[in-house]
């Protein structure tokens, strides 16, 4: 192998181990949800807050840890998320109350955004735009195994151990990647990586802002987010309550799902590849028509009538992000950092707001996760008008 290639391989290493932080503390206990609402004697609807605030401190978060990252390095900004990352999952075991729990999710989210944004930025750092697309697919793809293994192994460990067990599971995650990111990661910040002004002068995001290509970019991923947040948030009580299935069942659909994702995000590459605008416009047919698709079984009270437009939709967000996330980074190589946080706010904090928002709508599961999947469809056909590649140019 050569020093090249090594170093190619350590970086993608690295990247894999950042980026499962986050769904894995989302996935790990989602078969627990009943179990913590009766042990902590609050509402399943309570406990849906554990997911959506977590993913609002992830977001908000990134305002200041992206512009650091560029600021002192990806290498310090990650050990920090690592770090508050184990302790506030070992604050989450310990939980009395519902409150004390909460308050570990929060806090759990800003671990789990320095490594998030260190992640992205670092993918930015090592690969041109076109790599840097397809980077970010794979690592869905990857990301992907996380429903596929976290909620078979949380469904064990909450029936054998309690559903505690599943954040003392995390700090040992947390420990074990502290010591591996150490002594795997150099750091990949530019030389020429400028940082400017006050942490806390968020004028450094005006020109993301002021462009078109990346706000519309991050606004489907926003979408998209918020579309995958509301069924992961509604899916537990939905199947388990609602369609009376046990946690073993709801654990095979969920990793059915997962292993249909991960082969889309394998393949979704491959579409990119050739070209990001058609890869998007699939991507995006495809959320809309699982929207659609929920919307005319939802009187049909099977697991099935849910599940099967969702596997539809999970082949579209696979094209969907990839196609986005890079596209929206791609003229901001010299602020990876504070374009990769701009980003996450959206993706994160944003479809933790709109979907913590719209739980007030009361509809059911099925419902609930046809609008934000329907909320793609003004994207779509502004993309299909984009004719002269204002908004979705392709790459080079």
């Amino acid at each position: 192998m050569t020093v090249k290639s090594f170093n190619t391989f350590r970086s993608i290493l690295v990247l894999v181990l950042l980026v499962i932080f986050c769904p894995l503390a989302i996935d790990i206990y989602l078969p627990a949800f009943v179990e913590i609402a009766t042990s902590l004697n609050v509402a399943n609807s309570d406990v849906k807050l554990t997911i959506s605030l977590f993913m609002v401190s992830v977001g908000i978060a990134q305002l200041i840890l992206g512009p650091l990252s560029d600021k002192y390095g990806r290498k310090p900004i990650a050990l920090f998320g690592i770090v508050i990352y184990t302790f506030t999952s070992y604050l989450a075991y310990l939980a009395t109350n519902f409150d004390m729990l909460l308050i570990a999710r929060i806090l759990q989210g800003i671990g789990a955004s320095a490594t998030f944004v260190s992640c992205f930025a670092i993918v930015r750092d090592s690969f041109n735009a076109n790599k840097s697309a397809q980077m970010i697919t794979y690592l869905n793809g990857i990301v992907c195994f996380i429903p596929a293994l976290a909620p078979i192994l949380g469904s064990w460990l909450t029936t054998e151990f309690g559903w505690r067990v599943n954040f003392l599971f995390l700090t040992g995650f947390g420990l074990i990647s502290l010591f591996i990111f150490l002594t795997t990661y150099k750091e990949t910040k530019p030389q020429d990586s400028h940082y400017q002004g006050n942490i806390l002068d968020f004028r450094r995001f005006m020109p993301m802002l002021s462009n078109a290509s990346f706000m519309f970019n991050a606004i489907i991923c926003l979408l998209s987010m918020s579309a995958i947040l509301a069924f992961v948030t509604s899916a537990p009580a939905w199947l388990m309550t609602e369609q009376g299935l046990t946690m073993q069942s709801f654990t095979y659909w969920f990793s059915v799902n997962a292993s249909i994702s991960i082969l889309a995000s394998f393949i979704a590459p491959i579409l990119i590849k050739r070209s990001t605008k058609k890869a998007l416009t699939i991507g995006l047919t495809l959320l809309v028509l699982g929207g659609i698709l929920l919307i005319a079984f939802s009187n049909i009270k099977q697991a099935w009538a849910f599940m099967v437009p969702i596997f539809i939709t999970s082949v579209g967000f696979a094209l969907t992000l990839g196609s986005a996330a890079g596209k929206a980074l791609e003229p901001f190589s010299k602020q990876a950092g504070t374009a990769s946080a701009l980003i996450g706010l959206m993706q994160m904090s944003g479809a933790g707001l709109l979907v913590t928002v719209t739980h007030i709508l009361n509809l059911t599961a099925p419902l609930y996760v046809a609008f934000h999947m329907l909320l793609l469809l003004p994207m779509l056909i502004l993309l299909i008008k984009d004719n002269k590649q204002k908004l979705h140019y392709e790459m080079s």
